[in-house]
């Protein structure tokens, strides 16, 4: 993709806003359901979808053939205009709310200049019941501090889409190795009384290896977030994308999108670290034996194909102790993850305790055995 800074352009977008038929206020999505609800009057409306749309894998190679004559794409906050109050903001996602009225806003990407989402899992998780995610969650942290508890009430949660790259590919792979395999020899030795004694030794023989493993890979995800941690991105799993629906801005209605700060092809080497992993684990299923040594491989990625897509979460960020702490919820399954401050008191006492149980164990002992 071209990379030079002068002639990059930032994306354009769309806006888009939808009215309730009702009282005239913005609706938004209603998790849980398949429709935009008015916050004010009740008013529902169906998000329809086009019967002949489907959820599309595209080629890479055929992406990349066409990507490197569009501009780079540059992650820089783009003005919108609230078309409810008329008030100008700046934003760098997707979709978000209007500083000043609240209004929902979704903005499109001018597909010329970047990718749009194929697919998305809508929230199926409401606010209320989030909140009760979050609080147990934090009610569970056996070493957090007291006032996290109360902290936690009054904490809001965002409700967010991030992006994610999935991947798929036919791959062949040739392989090096060893083979080990058991045998035992039989081994004298003197035991403690000088006597001499005989023992089984394991011993392994190794022998060179080498072969051809097939593994087809489908939907593996990559988060398109650079700033999220992995770690806990990937504890969000699994994600129940068998029922993936085509994207439709309505779903985004009222809710944070986030857009994607990693190219296609830089997905593309974080997707094929985490499937080599799985690679060599099948060479040593196919070498066999007891042991297993890959010392080199050499993998064919056939038939790439990728798509972006939008996953929900609720998203809490709070402040204690001058750091800010994030706990990430998947909006699907309820799957709580994230990180929390500990309260050295409660470490300390959990700490004194423990010793003066083991002492009052060690003076019975000594109590029952002096008699």
């Amino acid at each position: 993709m071209t990379d030079d800074s002068s002639s990059s352009t930032a994306p354009q977008y769309s806006q888009q806003q939808y009215p309730c038929a009702s009282c005239g206020a913005r609706l938004t999505f209603a998790a849980g359901t398949t429709a935009l609800k008015c916050p004010y009057c009740g008013f529902e409306q169906e998000v329809v979808q086009d019967a002949d749309r489907q959820v599309r894998e595209y080629s890479f190679d055929q992406w990349l053939a066409t990507a490197k004559d569009k501009p780079v794409t540059q992650i820089a906050p783009h003005t919108v205009t609230c078309s409810g109050c008329g008030a100008r903001s700046e934003t760098d996602k997707l979709s978000d709310a209007c500083p000043f009225c609240g209004a929902a806003v979704v903005v499109e990407p001018d597909a010329d200049v970047m990718i749009t989402p194929e697919g998305v899992l809508p929230f199926a998780i409401p606010p209320a019941k989030a909140m009760d995610l979050f609080q147990g969650w934090v009610k569970s942290r056996w070493f957090a501090p007291n006032s996290l508890t109360a902290l936690a009430a009054r904490e809001g949660l965002q409700g967010t889409y991030l992006p994610f790259w999935t991947y798929d590919s036919d791959t062949t792979t040739v392989y090096h190795g060893q083979r080990g395999d058991y045998y035992y020899v039989t081994e004298t030795y003197r035991d403690s009384d000088g006597e001499e004694q005989e023992r089984q030794v394991r011993r392994t023989r190794w022998s060179p290896v080498y072969g051809t493993v097939q593994r087809i890979f489908d939907d593996v995800l990559v988060s398109a977030v650079k700033n999220l941690p992995v770690d806990k991105v990937d504890k969000l799993e699994p994600w129940d994308l068998p029922v993936v629906v085509p994207y439709r801005p309505e779903y985004l209605a009222g809710y944070q999108t986030m857009r994607y700060e990693m190219e296609p092809p830089e997905g593309l080497q974080r997707f094929q670290q985490v499937a080599q992993n799985q690679i060599e684990d099948d060479c040593r299923d196919d070498i066999g034996g007891d042991e297993q040594r890959v010392s080199s491989t050499d993998t064919e990625w056939n038939s790439v194909t990728f798509k972006l897509l939008l996953l929900p979460v609720w998203l809490a960020a709070y402040r204690f102790d001058n750091r800010v702490w994030q706990v990430m919820i998947n909006a699907r399954t309820g799957e709580v993850t994230g990180d929390r401050p500990y309260s050295v008191a409660k470490i300390v006492s959990a700490v004194l305790a423990a010793l003066v149980v083991v002492a009052a164990l060690v003076l019975a002992y000594t109590l029952v055995k002096g008699r």
